[in-house]
């Protein structure tokens, strides 16, 4: 039965499925990675290089959690969702199309509030970060650009807990995603002055 199903499909319509039945196992598995406390997301930006290695593919300042692969799985799977059941509701393949791509938007943009909010949440414990950040040890999770040029984000252990925090950094050159970092000082309340180092705690 799902055969036949299949093969009466157009070839646009399998690859609508293939992706986003792809799309929706990718979300599952960064799901119950991210309960678990893995690290999951990577840089997805305008080099063609890959990032599920950890390498840096961005320098975008301020808005770089915005090109990130969760992101990009986010969008397909609500672009991809839209226009399969919508397909008999909206005939239209254009319209179709252009309400799918606001869907798909709406979701990357309704995840990223909900992972600021949970950041804040995080953030707005009762760490003196001040007091308690400097020496600590992790991570960069988002490049953090070279000579104060701009903020990255980095993963650090602090008071036996992972937390994430803006950085940024004196190096000249940028700190790329998965490079170890300490903390040299704390600038303000979500905000840190880090430096490479060789190694990493989280």
């Amino acid at each position: 039965m799902i055969a036949t199903w299949w093969a009466g499909l157009s070839l646009v319509m399998k690859i609508l499925w293939g992706v986003t039945l792809t799309a929706s196992l990718i979300f599952i598995i960064q799901s119950i990675l991210t309960f678990v406390g893995a690290d999951v997301d990577s840089d997805f930006d305008v080099d063609v290089d890959t990032s599920m290695d950890g390498s840096d593919l961005s320098n975008i300042d301020g808005g770089a959690n915005l090109y990130t692969f969760r992101n990009f799985v986010n969008f397909i799977l609500g672009f991809g969702w839209s226009a399969i059941l919508l397909q008999e509701a909206i005939p239209s393949v254009a319209f179709r199309i252009f309400v799918s791509v606001l869907i798909g938007v709406a979701l990357v943009a309704a995840v990223m509030y909900l992972f600021k909010w949970l950041s804040g949440m995080q953030q707005s414990g009762n760490i003196n970060l001040q007091k308690s950040a400097a020496g600590c040890e992790g991570k960069v999770y988002l490049t953090v650009p070279a000579a104060r040029s701009g903020s990255g984000k980095v993963q650090i252990t602090i008071n036996g807990a992972v937390r994430e925090y803006d950085a940024v950094t004196e190096n000249e050159e940028p700190l790329k995603t998965g490079t170890g970092i300490r903390v040299v000082d704390a600038l303000d309340a979500g905000t840190l002055l880090v430096e490479e180092t060789n190694t990493y705690t989280i």
